[in-house]
């Protein structure tokens, strides 16, 4: 037994925790969890928990069902939302193993853990820094019926006794004392639309955090009786939820992405790395945005982008580079605005962090910047500069990804396979559905 298993038994008994819950993220993202005694943990630390892995999205197929969760102490935290004056309830993320111990190929933490071991591999770390978007609604959603947002604010507006402003002071303070940094916090354009940024942190750190995250904010939402959303695009006339996310590498205490007196300060690996990301854009888009309903805050415009292009302080851009900080070599980074947070932040960072690096093994060239705003330009002017659209729809993203060797290597077969098979079968269902839009147009006149 280590130190970090010793400090958490220890913690069980001191903070008086009647049950640990244990985590672990299916492959589409969805939160999975089981509770279990104090008294059991010393098993699950060395033998880990047994389940059904059939039973749970894209883990496993019947006859080879069985599965090990096993906690990872590093991970241990305290629920502030289970725990008042009486026993506490705590948590901890699991990695999933075979019965005979080996890495589980349908863990999405273990195919970021294995990707991020080519990254070391390679000299690397890799952090992530993300600005989570989402939107707050009056009541839980009914079949049918447009959400009611909590507020009609605005971008940054500052609102007297305001509700998101008191949601996001509670659900800031519930993070922190879950050892996650907030450093910064605000409203968004959309009318209930909140924005929270969480602190760098290394990127296995980060998904964590994230699962949390969605987490906590579902649970401050029904504490306070309204509902919580981190749908890409839940309004026609809104702007949509993304989560931007900056990423650097960084050569032990050096960060790689910088060079004193280059171009934006951005070094050769920076610069090789933006090249992979935009040169597999199209091939991960599938991941990086996985719902339908992804792709109407890709082409719906505003701070979304739609075009595989990166640009220096270009909001209209798919990959920017944030202003360079005078004396602060270590925050050079690029800002990836393609993401949203209703992804599998495991597998998003996995298949962004491989498209990186595959531009810094192969030695990709950089493009053309792209100075102008992208959307301004005719579609004639785009092409004459080269500049590629993202995929349209899931569908369009799923025949892109299906041919690209780089998911298949970064994914593994078996997670390759069954995200596919999955996200096919979601198009399926959603070309199917007769819509709103469609009988407003057509009942009248046709």
């Amino acid at each position: 037994m280590g130190k970090q298993e010793d400090f958490v038994l220890r913690a069980l008994e001191e903070r008086d925790v009647r049950f640990v819950r244990l985590w672990f993220t299916d492959v589409l993202g969805f939160l999975k969890s089981v509770a279990v005694a104090p008294a059991e943990l010393e098993g699950a630390f060395s033998e880990g928990i047994g389940f059904d892995g059939s039973a749970i999205e894209g883990f496993a197929r019947v006859y080879e069902a069985d599965m090990l969760a096993k906690p990872d102490p590093s991970t241990f935290q305290i629920l502030p939302w289970r725990s008042g004056d009486g026993p506490s309830t705590a948590r901890m993320f699991c990695d999933i193993v075979m019965p005979d111990g080996s890495p589980s190929y349908a863990d999405p933490r273990y195919v970021l853990k294995r990707t991020l071991g080519r990254a070391a591999e390679m000299g690397f770390t890799f952090y992530t820094h993300p600005e989570i978007e989402f939107y707050l609604f009056k009541d839980t959603p009914q079949p049918g019926a447009e959400p009611v947002p909590v507020d009609r604010s605005g971008y940054f507006d500052h609102t007297a006794q305001s509700m998101g402003a008191d949601f996001r002071r509670e659900a800031i303070t519930m993070l922190e004392s879950m050892g996650i940094s907030v450093e910064f916090s605000h409203h968004e354009g959309g009318p209930g639309q909140q924005e929270i940024d969480l602190r760098y942190a290394d990127a296995l750190s980060t998904a964590d955090n994230i699962m949390t995250f969605r987490t906590v904010i579902r649970e401050v939402a029904l504490s306070q009786d309204i509902w919580a959303t981190f749908m890409p695009k839940p309004f026609t006339g809104h702007p949509g939820s993304g989560m931007h996310t900056h990423v650097s590498l960084f050569e032990g205490d050096r960060n790689a992405f910088f060079e004193a007196g280059a171009e934006y300060q951005l070094s050769k690996t920076g610069r090789q790395f933006i090249a992979g990301v935009l040169t597999h854009a199209a091939e991960i888009t599938c991941i990086t945005n996985q719902w339908v309903n992804s792709y109407k805050r890709l082409i719906g415009g505003g701070e979304a982008p739609s075009y595989i292009c990166w640009g220096h302080n270009n909001r209209s851009a798919m990959v920017r580079v944030p202003m360079y900080k005078p004396n602060k070599g270590q925050s050079t980074r690029i800002e990836l605005r393609t993401i949203d947070a209703a992804c599998n932040p495991y597998l998003a960072f996995a298949v962004t962090l491989a498209a990186g690096l595959k531009g810094i093994e192969e030695g990709y060239d950089l493009p053309r910047e792209a100075e102008d705003d992208v959307w301004s330009l005719t579609e004639r002017e785009r092409k004459s500069l080269g500049i590629q659209p993202l995929p349209k729809s899931l569908y369009d993203a799923i025949g892109i990804a299906e041919s690209s060797e780089l998911l298949a290597e970064t994914l593994g077969e078996h997670v390759f396979d069954f995200f596919l098979r999955n996200k096919r079968s979601e198009w399926d269902d959603y070309r199917g559905q007769v819509s709103v839009h469609e009988r407003d147009l057509m009942l009248p006149v046709i």
